[in-house]
């Protein structure tokens, strides 16, 4: 076993994050009469990515990001819905959406079953991520779930690194595998704390000068053999 402590991302990693997003979206547009077309979800999701961005570059909290957004988008739809329900609605939707990538469950279980420890690492938003955890396959298959609303750090700081790292002390750079899919946040933040990285880059992405990719699958089924 190369690998025994496994830190796994969870939206577009585990879960289809664009499945579950249009899904809430749709449950939030008919809880306020938002017109629920391709257009309007286009809007919305141009608006969020650019306020996550900031979020992943350290520019915003991540509580300015999740209401911010639909300030943004009933703004630019110049409609005088309530944002903060519109938010609170969203995500309480998000937390019932839990779609697994293909292969997630089935390369989990293998890994359990050969005696890996999984871990989650996530930015998400605890309430949501927790929520879709318990109600999918994933509950039982990890150990643990680090998310960065509580850990007072978010990836890709060190700091975040540093909160799993006390929690699982078992943890170091040559029994560790981090596996996620954003450059920006879980390859960086395994390079700022010294440890292997696994990209998952189904849609074969370029890459960027100045990270360190150890490993690099377009399938789940991959990382069998790497670890």
């Amino acid at each position: 076993m190369n690998y025994p402590y496994l830190l796994f991302d969870v939206d577009d990693t585990l879960f289809d994050f664009p499945k579950a997003s249009s899904r809430a979206f749709s449950v939030m547009c008919a809880a306020h009469g938002i017109p629920d077309t391709p257009e309007v979800y286009q809007l919305y999701h141009e608006i969020n990515l650019d306020l996550w961005a900031a979020f992943d570059r350290g520019e915003v909290s991540k509580e300015f990001v999740t209401l911010e957004r639909y300030v943004r988008f009933l703004k630019a739809l110049d409609m005088d819905a309530d944002p903060a329900q519109c938010n609170r609605d969203y995500l309480e939707a998000l937390g019932r959406c839990a779609y697994p990538l293909p292969h997630a469950e089935e390369v989990c279980r293998t890994l359990v079953e050969r005696g890996h420890k999984l871990y989650i690492v996530t930015n998400a938003v605890a309430s949501v991520q927790r929520s879709r955890l318990r109600g999918s396959v994933f509950g039982e298959l990890f150990t643990d779930a680090f998310i960065s609303e509580e850990a007072g750090a978010s990836k890709p700081n060190k700091a975040y690194y540093d909160y799993v790292q006390a929690r699982v002390p078992a943890i170091t750079a040559e029994n560790t595998l981090v596996i996620g899919d954003s450059l920006a946040t879980d390859i960086r933040g395994a390079n700022n704390a010294g440890l292997p990285c696994c990209w998952f880059n189904p849609g074969k992405k370029p890459r960027q000068d100045g990270l360190r990719i150890d490993y690099e699958i377009s399938d789940l089924r991959e990382l069998l053999e790497i670890v």
